[in-house]
């Protein structure tokens, strides 16, 4: 079977000689002699044809490699997908694991401007005793309190547990327990936060355990040092209350 090249140079071999047949011998009968007619019409189109084949081929073979170059281009595309789905995850891993091992180590926490390291353990303890409270549950919410100071003396929670658990053994009548543990809080913090409505309470814990002249001292101390809060309006209507 004869190749399409091999056609296409056969046609080529017998147009070349006839062209060099035209220029050496001139336009003459001579020349032509060499071809006839037909002959000459033949290569001619054996040569178109042999073109266009080639042409074919070279189309053909164009787009072959144009399909390939595309196949190629999806398949890193897929790569490239396949490499920031592996980045994203291998990321999505690292944070993961740094949240489990952040549950295990200490961290420094400011809480309500107290400073301190709190141990995973300390703060579970207090949320613990904190939900317990806010269920009403106020005798074991006090418990759980006072077990917190006395555990973490340290902690930057201590504040708040001297102040729910001071709350927690008022609302239970524990007034002794409750004035001890908010006396503790003013006493150790006296810039928090919690101070003025501390003292209110504090001052309610003296009044019903029968201590009226302290805890009137207690309600006019909230009113000279905290004019302008609730807990001071709170201390004024107690005061003028009692006889």
């Amino acid at each position: 079977m004869v190749r399409p090249s091999q056609a296409f140079n056969k046609t080529l071999s017998r147009a070349f000689c006839l062209s060099t047949a035209v220029v050496f011998f001139g336009f003459s009968n001579s020349a032509w002699a060499l071809f006839s007619d037909d002959e000459a019409r033949k290569a001619i189109l054996d040569l178109r044809k042999s073109l266009a084949t080639t042409q074919l081929e070279l189309q053909s073979q164009i787009d072959k490699l144009k399909t390939e170059n595309a196949q190629l281009r999806g398949k890193v595309e897929v790569l490239e997908k396949q490499g920031e789905d592996i980045s994203s995850s291998q990321k999505t891993y690292y944070q993961d694991l740094d949240t489990r091992l952040g549950n295990f180590e200490p961290r420094t926490e400011t809480i309500e401007g107290v400073s301190g390291t709190v141990e995973p353990s300390e703060k579970k303890a207090y949320e613990d005793a904190l939900k317990v409270f806010q269920s009403g549950s106020l005798k074991k919410a006090g418990e759980g309190f006072s077990a917190f100071v006395v555990k973490y003396p340290q902690s930057p929670y201590l504040p708040l547990a001297l102040y729910w658990g001071g709350n927690s053994k008022y609302a239970n009548k524990d007034y002794a327990g409750a004035i001890s543990q908010l006396q503790s809080l003013i006493k150790k913090y006296p810039d928090h936060p919690r101070v003025p409505a501390a003292m209110v309470t504090l001052g309610n814990s003296q009044l019903e355990s029968g201590n009226k002249a302290a805890a009137k001292k207690t309600f006019s101390e909230i009113i000279a040092k905290y004019p302008d809060t609730e807990a001071a309006k709170d201390a004024n209507q107690i005061n003028a209350a009692i006889k």
